[in-house]
């Protein structure tokens, strides 16, 4: 079978076309992104914005579908055009020439995570257009840079802008991640990450001496007490089935500094911690039980939390949430298979969530080999398809709230 039937395909050559535009960290050039995204709304006869939140080398697209009722809260939808960097050697085809294979497989970078998402939105919005469907609520579809680097020059300052206020967003829809199911997740909520630096001091001296309270020591004692607390995280997943791995808090030990020779003990040891908080923890009690921890270790240690995330409470997926019924109802319609969790690691509805605004993560793939910031990474084309579909359905019934 050959991959012309695909190949062929009006959507599937958009996809493919976005997916060559090599919009990949670090240093990403966002031009050709705009000018591509500037043609999709031409083609779709809508009006499209370009904001520059934070500079100008870091551009987030708007394209807007005017509501009849457009005083009423909008709706976004909302996607990164960037993606992570690749090692091509690890590749069997080039991450961004959007190959199909015979089994109608497209790889390149983005493929799931997450430029399907951004064009099948404007997949759908082409599908509802054509079938004279007309929105109640204004929709905007927001493409933003940098959400692979933490969002901190796109969506985090994009919801601070005048802009983005004037927009009266009332629900975000944003990506999801893949499943090798045939369950879709959908994340309500997120951890919160917090990086830790401990500097540990202590008495310094030659390495032959027993000596009291070295750093090495006091670090030894904190690893522990953290591994301690990371094993029984470990056991809480092993033991619960009901668990998935964004209801656990993670701590890793990721970077170590320290020491000039092997014969002397230094003064000075620099340990780091990558944390991602469960949404059920307190944190107050959390960070107290570091500091605590520090006091044991003997004192003399320097505590810098580098990243300190706001506890953002959880969307609810409750009859409270109209949003949330209409996505429901669009899933339950379609006879899709969904569970709902906390997303393990970071996505930009943390800065919509912050606002108090409710937003769900969702993306439809499924049956799909993970590959998300893997080599390889692909889509099969019918999957793509099948996701215009089901957002032409999800965005149908958000609009109509």
């Amino acid at each position: 079978m050959s991959s012309e039937k695909w190949e062929n395909n009006e959507e599937i050559k958009i996809f493919r076309e976005y997916l060559r535009i090599p919009t990949v960290h670090p240093d990403v050039d966002y031009t050709a992104c705009v000018e591509f995204l500037k043609r999709q709304a031409s083609s779709l006869n809508l009006p499209v914005e370009v904001v520059y939140p934070a500079v100008q080398t870091k551009p987030v697209v708007i394209i807007k579908w005017e509501g009849s009722q457009p005083e009423l809260s909008s709706i976004v939808l909302n996607s990164h055009s960037d993606v992570v960097p690749v090692f091509r050697e690890k590749w069997t085809h080039e991450p961004f020439s959007a190959d199909i294979d015979e089994e109608g497989r497209i790889f390149a970078r983005g493929t799931q995570d997450m430029k399907s998402v951004g064009t099948q939105y404007l997949g759908a919005i082409r599908l509802l257009k054509a079938s004279g469907f007309q929105p109640k609520r204004t929709l905007y579809v927001t493409f933003v840079p940098d959400e692979e680097t933490g969002g901190q020059l796109g969506m985090a300052e994009f919801v601070k802008t005048d802009y983005y206020k004037k927009m009266n967003v009332g629900f975000s829809l944003d990506e999801g991640g893949t499943s090798e199911s045939d369950v879709h997740h959908l994340f309500y909520a997120e951890r919160l990450r917090w990086g830790l630096k401990l500097k540990v001091s202590g008495t310094s001296g030659h390495g032959s001496l027993l000596l009291p309270n070295t750093a090495g020591v006091k670090l030894n004692y904190l690893v522990n007490k953290l591994t301690e607390f990371r094993t029984s995280q470990v056991e809480n997943l092993a033991r619960d089935s009901s668990l998935s791995k964004g209801d656990v808090t993670t701590v890793n030990l990721t970077q170590l500094s320290g020491g000039v020779q092997s014969n002397v003990v230094p003064p000075l040891f620099e340990a780091v911690f990558d944390i991602r908080i469960a949404i059920t923890v307190d944190v107050v009690a959390f960070e107290k039980q570091i500091r605590d921890w520090c006091e044991e270790a003997g004192g003399g240690i320097e505590i810098d939390f580098f990243q300190k995330e706001p506890y953002v409470g959880p969307t609810k997926l409750d009859n409270s949430n109209p949003y949330w019924l209409a996505v429901k109802a669009a899933i339950d319609e379609l006879g899709l298979k969904v569970h709902p969790i906390v997303c393990p690691g970071a996505t930009d509805s943390r800065f919509i969530r912050e606002k108090g605004t409710p937003a769900i993560g969702f993306s439809p793939i499924i049956n799909t080999t993970m590959r998300i910031h893997d080599h390889d990474e692909f889509l099969q084309a019918d999957v793509y398809l099948n996701g215009i579909d089901v957002y032409k359905k999800i965005i149908r019934n958000l609009a109509q709230v």
